[in-house]
């Protein structure tokens, strides 16, 4: 009996229909599942919608690797598709997320922190038996060799055919298929490998195209409506971006839990306002980062390919002191023009461990690093940015300190979907807590300097913990749930900064119910920094309704 690893050698287009089967089959059992599931297709019809989606993918899949794959690259293509179609299929399983550009952002921009927190036995197991095995029968099948000529005319025709039985099947079910997608479009983003080349293309035209294009100088009217007299009276202000924390969770949104304790004493003093009803950019960091810090708001960001400065370039313009302070992935260009200072390669034993500090670190080092800053423009005032690490998943259990976490047990693993679903809920209430605390302590250090001090905490996005099925974030925005895009703001300002702004807090208090979003972000902080420019639009501005006069 011949070895399964010696046989006669296939024709190229032959063994390029077996990938195209199995990439259709195997490589799509996430889609395969979910269109089960649906209460659309049950029973006799589950079977024909089914069966004529497998058959469509199958003529498309066909169509793509008879047009782009030839014996010369037949073996190395086989097997990056395998790992294209497995890794997206196992964490649309584990996660149930879908592969769009921003995910596939967010794939680019992750650091080796969140690469450790994403491995797990389970997915070093479905990259065994989705790419290593089937890997190690691909490689090793023998392939003809044949005349160009011959091979072009067959693969051609093999084209045409497959775009022929596409555009048959979707005609004979079109009408079933139709309101699938109409009614469930997560499935537009499920398709392998189409989802991941469709997201890729578009993602690096999208960045091609704004790299083509100049940085536009944004503010250049940028003033300051008042020069402080000494540095005792220039403002101090911090802005603290909070990292996947959801307002669903959040203490001071009316949790169930009291996971906002000292925020909550804070409150009660009268200083601080939280905005309970905050729309978020988008649902990932790398899409709401950009967004929240621009003049343009969501919808003018999405459709805009030009790229310009941003907040922190106007209010250095304007002749303030602007820091930034990184404890997490990096900034996403919003800081590339100021004085900035990362975590990552400090080692303080007891904030610091496996390569990841507690947020507390950025606290620690802030007086150093405002030191540092050129003390004409401190003179002015100082606007500094804390990017926390926050309640970034899957690794909930590791965004808490021991002596923060009140919550057990906590979930200690990274697929989500093997813990009950409170242990996943503790982990990361745990590091809402510690958000509390954080800032907290952050408001504390600002009471004790002497001069005008404030703080703005604003999350960039939510996060999904099992709801629906849903894990983690970066869902399409149209189709996220409000979990991911409801996000916790709030704004603590000083006694003194109150008197120098002439603002009362009773007047902010009545802003705190009304509808705001990452829109406001921008005009907010230029009217709580006290900088004018042509860019600000006071309708967008929260302190604005406040101010002398008004």
């Amino acid at each position: 009996m011949k070895s399964l690893f010696h046989k006669q050698p296939w024709h190229p287009t032959t063994l390029l229909m077996v990938l195209a089967v199995w990439l259709t089959t195997a490589g799509n059992l996430p889609m395969w599942f979910t269109v089960w599931q649906l209460p659309e297709t049950h029973g006799f019809k589950a079977v024909t919608t089914l069966g004529s989606l497998i058959l469509i993918l199958l003529s498309m899949i066909s169509w793509l690797l008879l047009f782009v794959v030839w014996p010369k690259w037949l073996k190395p293509a086989g097997i990056v598709f395998m790992a294209v179609v497995t890794s997206s299929s196992y964490f649309m399983l584990t996660y149930n997320v879908v592969i769009d550009p921003s995910m596939i952002a967010n794939v680019v921009h992750t650091d080796a922190r969140e690469v450790r927190d994403l491995l797990s036995w389970r997915m070093l197991g479905a990259l065994l038996l989705g790419v290593v095995l089937p890997g190690i029968w691909w490689w090793r099948q023998p392939v003809k060799t044949v005349n160009f000529k011959p091979l072009a005319l067959r693969q051609l025709g093999l084209f045409v055919l497959a775009w022929v039985m596409m555009f048959v099947f979707v005609w004979l079910s079109f009408q079933d298929l139709a309101s699938l997608m109409r009614n469930h479009t997560t499935l537009r983003y499920m398709a392998n490998p189409f989802n991941s080349v469709y997201a890729v293309v578009r993602l690096s035209v999208g960045q091609a195209s704004q790299a083509a294009k100049p940085l536009l100088p944004m503010g250049e009217d940028a003033k300051l409506l008042a020069v402080p007299a000494s540095e005792k009276e220039a403002p101090l202000i911090v802005l603290v971006v909070g990292e996947t924390v959801r307002a669903a969770n959040f203490g001071l949104s009316g949790y169930a839990r009291q996971t906002t304790p000292e925020l909550n004493l804070l409150k009660a003093q009268g200083d601080l306002v939280y905005f309970s009803d905050v729309s978020s950019c988008g649902t990932s960091t790398q899409t709401s980062l950009p967004c929240m810090f621009s003049h343009l708001g969501k919808a003018a960001y999405e459709n805009s390919a030009q790229p310009y400065e941003g907040l922190l370039d106007v209010l250095q313009r304007a002749g303030l002191a602007v820091l930034w302070i990184d404890n997490q992935s990096g900034c996403k260009g919003v800081c590339d023009r100021v004085s900035k200072w990362e975590t990552q390669a400090l080692k303080v034993p007891e904030l610091c461990q496996d390569g990841e500090c507690f947020d507390e670190i950025m606290l620690q080092e802030l007086p150093k690093q405002l030191a540092l800053l050129d003390p004409v423009k401190r003179a002015k005032g100082t606007v500094v940015v804390m990017h926390q690490m926050g309640s970034h998943g899957p690794a909930y259990y590791k965004r808490s300190p021991q002596a923060i976490k009140q919550f057990k047990p906590e979930c200690q693993s990274s697929a989500l979907q093997n813990c009950p679903a409170e242990q996943i809920v503790n982990g990361y209430d745990n590091s809402v807590l510690y958000a509390d605390h954080f800032v907290s302590q952050t408001v504390k250090w600002l009471q004790a300097q002497a001069r005008p001090t404030a703080l703005m905490y604003v999350s960039d996005h939510g996060e999904s913990l099992g709801e629906k099925g849903l894990y983690l974030h970066g869902m399409p925005y149209r189709m996220a749930p409000r979990e991911q895009t409801h996000v916790p703001m709030l704004a603590w300002l000083s006694k003194p900064m109150q008197a120098q702004r002439g603002w009362r807090m009773a007047c902010l208090q009545g802003q705190a119910d009304k509808p705001w979003s990452h829109d406001n972000l921008f005009h907010s902080m230029l009217g709580l920094s006290q900088v004018a420019t042509g860019l600000v639009k006071p309708e967008l501005d929260i302190f604005a309704a406040c101010a002398p006069g008004r």
